[in-house]
């Protein structure tokens, strides 16, 4: 057969076993009537028909005999709904040819097909006992009234084939449990790849929600303020109010520089659009606070983290935290605060302080209606597994500071 044949053959015989398949009953049914030729077929041997060995023709099979292995044959079309009650009627007939003929028919297959099919389809202790019980019944009944001495092989042939059949059925039972578990395995860890799909996805979305919301409450803070500042001063200082326009357009287009920035992290790698600078982070801390002095705000600055620099996460968490904490300092602190910034490396983590000088609070303030800014704060100290404090200063203004845990590099001593 050339190779196009065999797979034409291979289709074909695929198709079948998808039919059969499909309709179990059909195949249940061709397998009946298999088994009732194959024990028409051995009716009409005889195994002591000469010295030699067996002979066939030598003897066939009355109607009554034919009557029951037809009988024996059709029960097996229910083997799959009833199988005990299936096993149950191919033992009763097998044993009343046991009984009353001189020489049976082999309607032992049918209870080979039966006790396999209860076999595969029950446990193993059932499988055992069930099994134990019809090879005694049959082989002791072949021995006590079979035309055959006892110990014929005849009689030690159904023995083996029905333990045999329980022995197939084990097996096709466990195999079928063993892929069941397999398939069961496969599909839970399908589902866990999609659950950490989704829950990476739900992250990412979190962090770029938090880097658009810091960017856009960072700079509109900076030109709600610079432009309140011209229109208070358009008619009686136009020079400065000229600056403070000024200083609205730089944050404007930083906004938006940030913004496309962050934006185009959405893009495929492979976007020549994509950006390429490299995110915020303490590195141009000095450009962030420069930006705030320019809105009326003086800032000062402290740090002692020997410039050593920081994993990506952190060092932007770093930068978003400065920034966020200032905003607020500028929105609520009022015109006449002063801020505090502080940068310090102790051991394995980096302590980020900010303090303003504003007025006393009899209460701790409130968020503004929809804000998220310390909220931002926390969901992104503790994606990192640090913590965050914030709360009002004794004798007035407020404190934010967030310890981050910074890991080791590979032969980086730890920091004393």
């Amino acid at each position: 057969m050339t190779p196009t044949g065999s797979a034409v053959g291979a289709l074909s015989l695929r198709r079948i076993v998808g039919w059969f398949r499909a309709r179990p009953l059909a195949f249940d049914a061709v397998l009946a009537a298999g088994v009732f030729v194959c024990m028409v077929a051995g009716s009409f041997t005889d195994p002591h028909g000469s010295p030699n060995g067996p002979t066939f023709g030598d003897r066939a099979p009355d109607a009554y005999s034919v009557l029951l292995m037809g009988a024996g044959a059709a029960a097996l079309v229910r083997r799959r709904r009833n199988p005990f009650v299936v096993l149950a009627l191919t033992v009763a007939l097998t044993l009343v040819e046991l009984v009353d003929d001189s020489r049976p028919a082999p309607l032992t297959m049918s209870v080979v097909v039966a006790l396999c099919t209860v076999a595969a389809r029950t446990d193993r202790p059932t499988t055992w006992r069930v099994g134990l019980a019809t090879m005694t019944v049959l082989t002791a009944t072949a021995m006590v009234f079979g035309p055959t001495p006892w110990y014929a092989q005849e009689n030690l042939g159904i023995f083996a084939w029905t333990g045999m059949a329980a022995a197939a059925g084990d097996a096709v039972r466990s195999r079928r449990a063993f892929v069941d578990a397999i398939r069961e395995r496969a599909e839970r860890a399908e589902r866990t790849r999609e659950e950490e799909a989704r829950r990476r996805v739900a992250e990412e979305r979190l962090r770029i929600a938090r880097d658009l919301h810091d960017v856009v409450a960072h700079h509109i803070a900076l030109v709600n303020v610079q432009a309140g500042v011209a229109a208070h001063l358009m008619e009686k200082r136009p020079d400065q109010a000229k600056e403070a326009l000024t200083h609205v357009r730089e944050a404007g287009r930083s906004a938006l520089d940030e913004l496309r920035a962050t934006v185009g992290l959405l893009r495929q790698s492979d976007d020549p659009e994509a950006p390429t600078e490299p995110a915020p982070g303490l590195a141009v801390l000095d450009g962030l606070l420069d930006s705030f002095r320019k809105a009326g705000l003086p800032v000062a600055l402290a740090r002692a983290d020997g410039d050593k620099p920081l994993p990506a996460a952190v060092d932007l968490a770093a930068y978003r935290i400065v920034q966020e904490a200032l905003t607020n300092v500028r929105k609520h602190a009022g015109p006449d605060a002063e801020a505090e910034v502080s940068v310090v490396r102790v051991g394995r983590t980096v302590e980020i302080t900010v303090l303003d000088n504003g007025p006393p609070a009899t209460a701790p303030a409130p968020a503004p209606a929809g804000g998220h800014g310390l909220l931002g704060m926390r969901e992104r100290v503790g994606a990192l597994g640090g913590t965050l404090t914030a709360a009002p200063r004794y004798g007035g203004g407020f404190r934010v500071q967030a310890i981050l845990p910074v890991a080791p590099r590979t032969g980086e001593g730890e920091d004393t």
